[in-house]
């Protein structure tokens, strides 16, 4: 199965990235659901189920995500970094007609199980909400430095080497040849479909919870959109490691715990959120860790994501490791 996206020489260039943390729910609820997802959410999923088996809408949702996604539940983001209640209101918003296409085209016959557009909507952005909220939102502090980080990743491999170094470094199973970009996919079958992008452009995102296949929209109604496996993923639900007293002697507590958490990217208000102290000390503790070394930091924007360096993880391995 392949996929190809047409793209004229001026849609190559308006080419952007996001994240979409409503898209993060649709897909956590999925993966809860056993379709789709990978062994790397295991943790979670344990975690998830049980939530979930409480959800009133729990029969509507397993219709919709256990099937081919209608894609209506995954719109595409205005911005880069958009919030939960933007992009619900924008589900919220969807066009009736369009949300009864999809899902005919997603569901066939089963469609006809489901309620009325306008209602459907409404159900369903109701019950995103709460899933959000149980399932997604204590954990969106560490998903979305995971996603930031790679969003720095793709944005260096742009600079570097143009949308070609992108397309090149994004996965597998993107192939971008003498101007054309195809996506192959996992199911062995002939099938081929082309994606018109008609002057809108596409958007490239990177997913915790679409790990670790390649999901693309084949019927966008604007922008075009590929969701790849975000890099980073495997350490995401890791718990630190405890810090030996040797370690804390030397550096202090506070330094050595943020030594401990930093083997995956989390940005400061991360950090301070977990050892219960100010963002301002965070970042005085944390320039003394990159100063000796210990810890690199990437800035987006607004948003510094840091990480333990080889020599920082070094120093936290136990004697055992």
């Amino acid at each position: 199965m392949a996929v190809e996206v047409r793209l004229s020489a001026a849609e190559v260039a308006r080419v952007r990235l996001a994240v979409s943390p409503l898209a993060e729910t649709v897909l956590g609820v999925r993966t809860a659901l056993g379709v789709g997802g990978h062994g790397v959410h295991r943790a979670w999923v344990r975690e998830a189920r049980p939530v979930l088996a409480g959800e009133p809408e729990l029969p509507l949702l397993r219709t919709l995500l256990e099937g081919c996604l209608p894609s209506f539940l995954l719109p595409v983001p205005e911005e880069r970094l958009p919030v939960f209640d933007t992009e619900l209101a924008g589900l919220r918003a969807a066009d009736p007609v369009y949300v009864a296409a999809e899902c005919a085209a997603a569901l066939g016959a089963r469609a006809g199980e489901l309620p009325g557009a306008a209602v459907l909507l409404e159900r369903v952005a109701d019950a995103l909400v709460r899933c959000y909220v149980r399932l997604v939102a204590p954990h969106w502090g560490r998903m979305r430095a995971v996603l930031e980080a790679d969003l720095g990743k793709r944005a260096l491999a742009l600079v570097d080497g143009g949308v070609e170094g992108l397309f090149a470094q994004l996965h597998g199973d993107v192939v971008w040849r003498d101007g054309e970009l195809v996506v192959h996919g996992r199911r062995r079958s002939g099938a081929q479909w082309t994606v018109e992008t008609d002057g809108h452009g596409l958007v490239l995102m990177p997913s915790v919870f679409g790990w670790p296949d390649v999901i693309v929209d084949y019927s966008p109604r604007t922008t075009a959109s590929i969701r790849y496996p975000a890099s980073g993923v495997g350490l995401l639900w890791e718990q630190p490691r405890p810090t030996s007293a040797g370690l804390t002697a030397v550096l202090g507590r506070t330094r050595a715990a943020l030594l401990a958490e930093l083997g995956e990217p989390l940005s400061t208000p991360d950090l301070a959120a977990r050892l219960g102290v100010t963002a301002g000390a965070v970042s005085q503790h944390l320039g003394a860790l990159r100063g000796a070394g210990l810890v690199t930091t990437h800035r987006t924007g607004r948003t510094a994501v840091h990480l333990r360096t080889q020599t920082g993880t070094a120093l936290t391995a136990r004697p055992s490791d």
